[in-house]
């Protein structure tokens, strides 16, 4: 009974302490200049960087996003936000909503009852990488290590362009470059907090919880903190056994987000370099680039700063070997495995990316919307979802997907996320061992995250349960990979959606766009099955 109570009290205190918080934001043009070269970046209400939001789990959340871009559409996907019951708010237009068009308004409204690091990002027409993305954290008086600091640090990285995204994969995706190669835009400069020679104030003697976020378009960030040991108990909102990354070096894949137990030194007679680098195992720049930049962990604003750090090979701490503090089990035995044979090839002169043969192409009514208009006769059936790479999970399944990442013209890291999901990562090979052949040596409380790197030739193996019904993108978070079509649709549980509505200013701003938003990939409200309309060539033209 005393039990009994004390959960009960527990329960009721963290009711007591959560809040509704509304962000009322206009989504604008700004003008910035980050590392020195002044370009139009996307800001909210006038103003960028965008805010860092600072929640409580369990806050209930509402964004009213008004859409004063006048020239771009957007949306906003909450990055590791499973949206357990709301995936109408999971923000990736053509799977989850339609785009908001210029001068339409848009209500994102969720409740978290997560804990961590996280993020937000445009999850339009490949828009983020042009600024808006901004970091969240939500905080826990329960959570494992919440009184083990002192005070908070949050850094982001990114990689930056000078030219605007429109342009710049436009470009990428065309015949032209496909004849010179296919490859990716350089950046064009690398930011921590959106700037550069960045200075983060610390004091002596005192213990920091350092979230550190990849924000930007491609590049892994490697990053050292010098002379300062760090601790890793948290990665994507998982928290985690208190690690020692001791001699190791972080790399910060796009999407993922690592926290740290830091101690400052006991005095304040010298300021630190802070190193970051982009991974030009992915890059493959040209000679002569500079992918690095120093920022500065600073104790003393009146003694100089240290001189920038150089190195030229790293040897990474593995995320694989961390352990969740749940100590949550191996999932199994697996009742649905998804085998997917990654690679690259050209459709009509444009380079794609190709799951099973197959390029993810935006069909004409969102998938979500497919699943919530036609009825349950039809919803298990992939066919009616069109060109995104369906794959029907059913509720309660444990699912295995074994991605090979060997395609010998394209051969690169991607960073993969899962939307509504963490999962556990229970095998990835070395770079260069190639397709999966057998499971070997798996861990009995595998490792959990929702953002991992593969490695190139080579192969990545994970598990999650189908417990959250709904329309969930699996996707390699390189954005210029997005747009070129390395995606796919995990259709879960659609006969469990149940009362679930699409709101009434979703379907407006369907309207506003000219986008249907009901019936199978082509709209076709009358016949399910006929797919004539879909969407199933890549355009030459009109790319961004």
């Amino acid at each position: 009974m005393l039990l009994l109570a004390s959960l009960l009290l527990s329960t009721l205190v963290s009711f007591a302490t959560a809040k509704t918080v509304t962000y009322d934001w206009d989504v604008t043009w700004v003008t910035a200049s980050p590392d020195g070269f002044e370009r139009p970046v996307i800001g909210i209400n006038g103003e960028w960087p965008v805010p860092i939001l600072e929640l409580d789990k369990g806050d209930h959340v509402v964004v009213n996003l008004n859409n004063k871009l006048g020239n771009q559409s957007t949306s906003i996907h909450w990055h590791g936000i499973t949206q357990y019951g709301t995936n109408t708010m999971d923000g990736s237009s053509g799977a989850t909503q339609c785009p908001i068009p210029p001068g339409s308004s848009f209500t994102y409204d969720f409740t978290i009852n997560q804990a961590g690091t996280f993020w937000y990002h445009s999850h339009t027409q490949g828009q983020y990488p042009d600024g808006l993305r901004g970091m969240i954290i939500v905080h826990d008086s329960d959570a494992p290590y919440a009184n083990q600091y002192d005070e908070e640090i949050t850094i982001s990285l990114s990689d930056w362009y000078h030219g605007q995204m429109p342009d710049l994969i436009y470009n990428y995706q065309s015949v032209t470059n496909e004849n010179n190669g296919g490859n990716e835009p350089i950046p064009d400069s690398m930011l921590v907090n959106d700037g550069i020679n960045t200075q983060i104030k610390v004091q002596p003697g005192k213990t920091y919880l350092m979230h550190i976020v990849n924000v930007g378009n491609w590049a892994g960030q490697a990053i050292i903190i010098d002379g300062h040991n760090l601790t890793v108990v948290e990665v994507d909102g998982v928290y985690v056994d208190a690690a020692e990354v001791g001699s190791k070096d972080i790399r910060v894949a796009t999407g993922q987000r690592w926290t740290f137990l830091m101690d400052t030194k006991d005095n304040a007679d010298r300021n630190f370099a802070i190193w970051v680098g982009m991974d030009v195992n992915m890059l493959l720049p040209p000679p002569g680039y500079n992918p690095n930049t120093t920022a500065y962990l600073v104790y003393d604003e009146d003694k100089p700063l240290p001189p920038a750090l150089e190195f030229y090979e790293f040897d990474f701490f593995d995320d694989m070997t961390l352990t969740p503090s749940d100590h949550m089990p191996l999932l199994g035995p697996v009742d649905h495995q998804i085998v997917m044979n990654t690679g690259w090839t050209s459709i009509n002169g444009i380079q794609r990316a190709i799951i099973n043969e197959t390029t993810y192409l935006t069909q004409k009514v969102p998938s979500l919307y497919s699943a919530l208009t036609l009825s349950q006769n039809y919803t298990s059936n992939p066919l009616v979802y069109g060109q995104v790479s369906p794959h029907i999970l059913k509720s309660g399944s444990v699912v295995e997907i074994i991605l090979n990442n060997d395609n010998p013209t394209h051969n690169n890291l991607h960073p993969w996320h899962l939307h509504g999901h963490t999962f556990q990562a229970i095998q990835r090979s070395d770079p260069g061992t190639g397709h999966f052949s057998n499971l070997t040596n798996l861990p009995a409380i595998p490792m959990r995250r929702d953002t991992v790197m593969a490695n190139n030739n080579a192969h990545l193996v994970v598990r999650f349960r189908a417990d959250n019904p709904g329309i969930w993108l699996w996707h390699c978070h390189v954005e210029w990979h997005v747009e070129a079509g390395l995606s796919a649709t995990m259709i879960e549980s659609p006969d469990k959606l149940g009362d679930l509505q699409i709101p009434a200013d979703h379907t407006q701003v369907c309207k506003d766009y000219g986008m249907k938003y009901q019936g199978n990939a082509a709209g076709n409200t009358a016949n399910p099955l006929n797919l004539n309309g879909s969407v199933t060539t890549v355009p030459k033209e009109n790319h961004g």
